[in-house]
């Protein structure tokens, strides 16, 4: 593509994205639902107004813009809120993906559906969209308990995600007779790799943050640990969703100015996030959700069903209020690159079958990407009445 066209690309889809913030907030419809449904509008599966070129943009932009975002939800998980929260968010968040997990997986096996694609789905559905969640929270204006609760479970949502992935991976891959100790050590590595390097990136980060310029570190200081810590696990294979947030979570809970890594990267996120939701919405076949077939409107109900059974479950074991039990799980209903992402691991996995997994996933994810924001919003919206109505 010509620089005049870059240039010209990039300039409307951002001016776009600041007509559908206006719009998001004249409608009331959540901002993701509106760039995604653009994308794929704009895309060349419809009006084809979006060069074709632009779709090679979209992996590295997604990787920018989720560094960002788990970076930021890492920033959430202080002593403080882990302190008063800390028992909710693991309630929920393991109520949330073993029981959506679980659903998933019996119910599609009860329909009579080939056990290896169970397995692969069930791990899939755990997985959560945290932009997309994010952006909505943010929106939404929502102070207190439920939103802590909220960014925390989808700040660990996803490492639990990979754990239970891992472990479907390996039963379908034992049975067809394959070695499932070898998925089990890569994802055992994955996370352990981030881990580790979220701290040693995260550590000295915490020490240098408000000192390379006293009490206010640049942006360049902001994103160069964003992008490093995410770059290294990239490289070594590690997840670099889990890895940028257990670097944020650690320069949260270590530096002494340690909000201020946050406001920067707060400050330069939004244009990022734009052209990541208008670029998935493009990247995705709008015709692929007429092809999911039975397996994939099941998939889409069972997960559904799943995430509120689970959210209340793990509420109400952790001790949360009945409403915010209620919207919990609603509210963590939004799935889109992670489980694509998973996808693709499992397509590689069994290549006998990646057509339907491949197929299933990107229907299923456009229907995600659509309505998942749309239920995180009406949650926070029913927990922000009843707030309201009790101030009263």
């Amino acid at each position: 593509m010509e620089h005049s066209r870059i240039l010209i690309t990039l300039g409307m889809l951002l001016l776009a994205g600041l007509a559908l913030d206006a719009l998001g907030r004249r409608t009331r419809l959540p901002r993701v639902t509106l760039l995604v449904t653009f994308g794929i509008l704009a895309g060349p599966s419809v009006l084809n107004l979006i060069p074709l070129a632009a779709n090679d943009w979209y992996p590295l932009v997604a990787k920018f813009a989720l560094v960002m975002v788990a970076f930021l939800l890492g920033g959430h998980l202080t002593r403080s809120v882990i302190t008063r929260d800390g028992r909710h968010i693991l309630g929920v968040s393991l109520g949330a993906v073993f029981l959506t997990s679980t659903i998933v997986g019996l119910g599609l096996w009860a329909l009579g559906i080939d056990p290896v694609l169970c397995l692969v789905f069930a791990g899939i559905s755990c997985a959560t969209a945290p932009a997309a969640t994010e952006d909505v929270v943010r929106n939404s204006g929502l102070q207190g308990a439920f939103p802590r609760i909220l960014r925390g479970a989808v700040a660990i949502d996803d490492a639990w995600a990979l754990i239970v992935f891992s472990l479907m991976l390996a039963a379908g891959h034992a049975l067809q007779g394959g070695d499932a100790t070898q998925v089990v050590s890569h994802v055992v590595t994955e996370i352990g790799g981030a881990v580790v390097l979220g701290f040693l990136v995260g550590l000295p980060a915490a020490y240098l943050t408000g000192r390379l310029k006293p009490g206010e570190p640049s942006m360049i200081e902001a994103l160069g640990v964003v992008f490093l810590c995410g770059g290294l696990a990239l490289e070594i294979g590690a997840s670099f969703l889990l890895s940028t947030m257990i670097c944020g979570a650690v320069i949260a809970n270590t530096a002494r100015h340690h909000t201020r890594p946050f406001h920067e990267i707060e400050s330069i996120e939004w244009p990022f996030m734009v052209l990541f939701f208008i670029l998935a919405g493009a990247s995705l076949e709008f015709a692929a959700v007429m092809e999911i077939g039975l397996i994939g409107l099941a998939y889409v109900v069972l997960r559904a069903i799943g995430r509120v059974a689970g959210g209340w479950a793990g509420g109400r074991a952790s001790g949360m209020g009945r409403l915010e039990s209620r919207w919990i799980g609603a509210a963590l209903m939004p799935q889109a690159g992670v489980a694509m992402g998973m996808a693709l691991v499992a397509a590689s996995t069994f290549p006998d079958r990646a057509g339907s997994i491949l197929a299933i996933a990107i229907g299923t994810t456009v229907i995600f990407e659509l309505f998942g924001p749309l239920c995180t919003q009406i949650a926070l919206s029913k927990v922000k009445e009843s707030q309201v109505s009790e101030a009263d």
